[in-house]
């Protein structure tokens, strides 16, 4: 008998291999892939919730290198500010919701021509006309 047998040992923190890792972004890449070949076909748009998924921090970084970045960004002030990044992948969006101190509560790639989130809301939209003429009211009577 060896005198390590009395020494407790644990396991913590997660411990992958790299090809692990390349194995989760590359499953998220091939289902990114098949949610464009549907909206391409004129299907409508689709997303992956990553905070559902188990990825480490390392997993994002892959995946953010990846997918790059794009020419668009937009900051979405709503019960928290909502930061919306076009990736380098044209139709590929990374939306990332944060609450009131910022903090990332949900995080998704969106597969669309542009982000639910930037879209006028029907009601809204509706309300557009009487919105435009009260303004310009209010312009015209300063003037």
């Amino acid at each position: 008998m060896s005198n390590l047998e009395g020494i407790r040992v644990a396991v913590t923190g997660e411990h992958r291999t790299p090809s692990q890792t390349v194995g989760n972004v590359l499953a998220i890449a091939n289902e990114i892939e098949a949610m464009l070949d549907e909206l391409v076909a004129g299907g409508p748009g689709a997303s992956i919730d990553l905070r559902s998924l188990p990825m480490s921090p390392h997993d994002y970084e892959v995946l953010r290198q990846v997918l790059g970045d794009g020419e668009v960004s937009a900051v979405v002030q709503a019960l928290g500010p909502t930061h919306v990044r076009e990736t380098a992948v044209s139709g590929v969006w990374w939306v990332s919701h944060c609450n009131g101190d910022d903090q990332i509560v949900a995080e998704f790639i969106e597969i669309a021509q542009a982000p639910a989130i930037l879209m006028t809301h029907p009601d809204d939209l509706c309300d557009a006309k009487n919105t435009l003429r009260a303004q310009l009211s209010r312009v015209v009577q300063t003037e």
